[in-house]
């Protein structure tokens, strides 16, 4: 058999291809079989089915070479995210967004509010208001592009203060992927994957992953999972890494598509802003060219019309589905306060939008029916 081959010389195009796959051998299979064990012969390194699987780590695997770290799968994205805060002290400080995505922002809520942890919750996109914040945290808890408004921060000079004042930093890396930056590489301690939304890409699943190139880190993460019990599916797990194939070819057309609509959304006298970097006029436009490869299928913007209206806008698309969630194959939006935890710096009128991989003309031909049929003049 051939040598196997270099997987850090390939693009990452290659790298969600090639990734995670059993060694060559004669009639060796190309993928890796479920492995469906809870218990495992005495004397190996696995010792019990909460402690590892021959199919998380193939996913694992995967997810390492794309980060460029090592990497531990969860049951889902808060279980990865709140085995992160599991490792803090009681009482330690932790900086994070005042309207990032609202899952993390509540739970660091009811964390701060029962005093297990103190947040200095603010603007993370304000990146002097970010410094500032640094001195005396424990934990730098970013998300770039923030969730929903999508303002992009200025990771590679935060991150920088972060570590000079000795502080760990993780990075929500859900909404940009690895495609598009590399957190690890930027200095992070730690990057985050909801792994449901764009690295499994087809809305089936909910996983959670971690990536740190910190061998003790990574020591005390798998001690979380280990007894904390947010272990990953074996199923799910190769779901994902069969949806993980496609990734790039995925990302590369919902990003497509999400910059041509956005570019029509502006151009709509009904929307009265789009929210989107790849837009040369958006606010956060420059910062994402200097460190980011791509702009991302996620858009954002805020219709001329009153909640009921944007909520039967919502309600009235055909192609494109109302709901809770982004990163999947098919487009999806929402209103997004309509949820009580969202964050009240979100206008009441916004829509996030997850661009999906169909026909542009038909995803615009929905989005003006569903206008038209709100009335939204």
């Amino acid at each position: 058999m051939s040598e196997p081959m270099d997987l850090e010389k390939l693009a990452t195009e290659s790298k969600v291809v090639a990734a995670g796959r059993p060694a060559k051998q004669p009639d060796g299979a190309l993928n890796p079989p479920i492995a469906l064990n809870s218990t495992f012969h005495e004397g190996g390194p696995v010792g019990y089915g909460r402690y590892g699987n021959e199919t998380w780590s193939a996913l694992e695997e995967a997810i390492s070479v794309l980060e460029g770290g090592k990497t531990l799968l969860f049951s889902s994205g808060m279980a990865a995210i709140s085995a992160v805060f599991s490792l803090l002290p009681e009482g330690a400080v932790i900086v994070a967004a005042n309207n990032g995505y609202q899952g993390t922002t509540t739970l660091l809520k009811k964390l701060n509010e029962s005093e297990k942890l103190k947040v200095r919750f603010i603007n993370l996109a304000n990146t002097d208001e970010c410094i500032a914040a640094i001195p005396g945290a424990q934990m730098l808890y970013l998300e770039s592009p923030l969730n929903p408004l999508l303002e992009v921060v200025d990771l590679p000079k935060i991150i920088a203060a972060g570590k000079a004042a000795g502080c760990g930093v993780a990075v929500d890396n859900t909404l940009a992927t690895p495609l598009l930056q590399n957190p690890l590489a930027l200095g992070a301690d730690i990057s985050i994957h909801s792994v449901t939304k764009y690295l499994s890409g087809h809305s089936d699943l909910i996983l959670g992953s971690l990536t740190t190139n910190d061998q003790a880190l990574y020591g005390r993460l798998e001690q979380s999972r280990r007894y904390g019990g947010a272990i990953a599916g074996p199923f799910e797990a190769w779901i994902a890494l069969r949806g993980l194939r496609t990734f790039a070819i995925r990302m590369q057309r919902s990003q497509e598509n999400a910059m041509e609509l956005a570019n029509r959304l502006s151009k709509d006298s009904r929307i009265s802003k789009v929210r989107y970097p790849g837009l040369a006029t958006d606010s956060y436009h420059g910062l994402a060219k200097s460190f980011m490869k791509g702009f991302g299928a996620m858009i954002s913007f805020d219709v001329k019309a009153s909640v009921e209206q944007v909520d039967l806008m919502c309600n009235s698309s055909k192609l494109i589905t109302n709901a809770t969630s982004l990163g999947g194959v098919e487009s999806i939006w929402e209103r997004r306060r309509r949820w009580a935890t969202e964050s009240e710096t979100v206008p009441e009128n916004l829509i996030r939008f997850s661009v999906g991989i169909e026909n542009v003309d038909d995803l615009w031909a929905d989005i003006q029916q569903a206008l038209n049929t709100a009335k939204i003049k």
